[in-house]
């Protein structure tokens, strides 16, 4: 590097100035500053910005960030997707005209994110394949195709008689405690059998709760193909509220290039409360249960995003299964109804279900899929066409023994078929069933081979059919699996086949006794 010149007017000194100075791009520039007039719980009221717009990004001097989510003629009411610590009244706040994004891609598989796209996971910085707006418009009527493909999820009593289709959103809604957030995680396990990419959003969950979905999927499912977005309890209310709009954007990139994403949100009732929460502190005017009048079109506008696309637009799909936390099993309170009339069915779980050990503790009588049978494949359809009627009619003759004894041989055998019909839907956490398992169970309920072996058996039974399955009918397997459909002596194949493996369980249960 030349030394500079001892005498700044020596020779050709203003040549080599202004030279220096030609590769300065020298322009006025204007630039519109905002102040904090005050800032607490999250939110930050600011001053001046006239020209900012609902849902811009905001940077603040302190280097935090927020939306823009009310407009005043005084001021503009700012959600923090930061921490506030550093921010005081009088600091300066600009907007650049930007709206929040995140990035999407490939390169997100796998990864533990907050909903910005920051790593949570301690690996490297994540810039995607582009970044996308979270907000983004839901698939007109004309760009969607019908509802036709299922959603396997390998939970018997879910796909015998409340089917997913891919492009559905479904609704799983329970109290506290009830499984909702084990159906899900195994529903996201069951994937690792399809092609379908799975994002995971935590609205709101404790920590170690986050961990354990994480763990499970990382053991016992495919973690090359999930992505868990994170925005636990204790993270900015903005944060949170983005959360499940930022979920969608990623799920939506593997839709739009003609992929099947399953998107799991857990949960908006946290969702909601924090719409709440920060509603009110912007000033806005409360409606029912004192939330705002827009949180209906908050959630219609989220879920409306899942849709399965036109062969057109590449016959992509995107299903979702939002959450919701119920109170003393009140459907009728505002959220509950709300998202059972946006979403196209609910998974409904039930306290005295839980209690009493049957898992998952579906109610059948209230669970629903607006779907249902055009999703299944033909040849579960054919052999899960009665159970829910069988169940149901079940349930009420079980309710009138608890006044006494029958003794009518035609209603005890309709008791025992009922008995072996809860044994079979009753299915432990990580143990989710093939296709071609389920119709082999169900054939053999239907043909009667369960009706005389023990109710204890069909837990070992459900346990080791796959593997008997595949030693003794690899071929019919292969063919149902791949094709769905099945001959109409199949499914007595299917059954001798339980039959033999039911009475070898129940002799071994016999020797063991003895």
């Amino acid at each position: 590097m030349p030394k500079p010149d001892p005498d700044p007017r020596s020779p050709g000194w203003l040549e080599r100035g202004c030279k220096a100075l030609s590769h300065l791009d020298l322009a006025p520039q204007a630039e519109t500053l905002g102040r904090v007039v005050h800032v607490a719980d999250g939110i930050a009221f600011v001053s001046g910005l006239p020209d900012v717009r609902l849902n811009e990004l905001l940077h603040f001097e302190t280097g935090q960030t927020g939306l823009a989510m009310t407009l005043d003629a005084d001021g503009i009411g700012t959600v923090l997707l930061d921490d506030p610590e550093g921010i005081e009244a009088d600091a300066r706040v600009t907007g650049q005209g930007e709206v929040v994004q995140v990035p999407v891609g490939e390169e997100l598989l796998g990864r533990v994110v907050d909903p910005l796209g920051r790593p949570l996971d301690g690996g490297a910085a994540i810039t995607g394949e582009s970044r996308q707006p979270i907000e983004r418009p839901a698939p007109a009527i004309i760009d969607r195709a019908l509802v036709e493909d299922p959603v396997e999820t390998g939970v018997l009593v879910v796909d015998a008689l409340f089917a997913l289709g891919r492009g559905q959103r479904e609704l799983i809604v329970g109290d506290r405690s009830t499984g909702k957030t084990s159906l899900a995680v195994d529903i996201i396990i069951n994937q690792k059998r399809s092609d379908m990419i799975c994002v995971y959003v935590a609205v709101g969950q404790r920590t170690t709760a986050i961990e354990r979905v994480i763990d499970a999927v990382r053991e016992r499912g495919a973690p090359e193909r999930c992505i868990f977005v994170v925005a636990p309890a204790a993270s900015p209310p903005g944060l949170q509220w983005i959360a499940p709009a930022a979920g969608m954007t990623m799920a939506e990139y593997f839709r739009d290039r003609g992929q099947h994403a399953l998107i799991v949100i857990d949960d908006l009732s946290k969702h909601a409360a924090t719409h709440r929460q920060l509603a009110l502190l912007n000033r806005e005017p409360p409606g029912r249960e004192a939330y705002p009048g827009d949180i209906f079109y908050l959630h219609a506008h989220l879920l409306e995003r899942a849709a399965h696309l036109s062969d057109e637009l590449g016959g992509g799909s995107l299903s979702a299964l939002p959450i919701i936390e119920t109170d003393a099993g009140n459907l009728s309170a505002y959220i509950p109804t709300n998202l059972i009339s946006i979403t196209d069915g609910q998974i409904v779980l039930d306290t005295k279900l839980f209690a009493a050990n049957h898992r998952p503790a579906v109610d059948v009588g209230l669970s629903v899929s607006r779907v249902g049978g055009k999703t299944q494949k033909p040849a579960l359809r054919d052999v899960s066409g009665r159970l829910r009627l069988d169940y149901a009619q079940f349930l009420e003759l079980e309710m009138f023994t608890r006044f006494g004894g029958i003794s009518d041989r035609r209603l005890k055998s309709r008791l025992a078929r009922g008995q072996r019909i809860r044994a079979l839907l009753t299915q432990p956490r990580f143990a989710t069933l093939r296709m071609v398992d389920q119709v082999a169970l169900l054939a053999a309920l239907a043909e009667g081979v369960l009706d005389d072996i023990p109710v204890a058996t069909i837990a070992r039974l459900r346990g080791a059919v796959a593997r008997h399955l595949d030693a003794t009918q690899p071929g019919l397997v292969a063919s149902v699996s791949e094709s769905g459909e099945i001959p109409a002596d199949g499914y007595k194949t299917l059954a001798a086949e339980i039959g033999k493996l039911a009475t070898h369980l129940a002799g071994e249960s016999e020797g063991e006794g003895e």
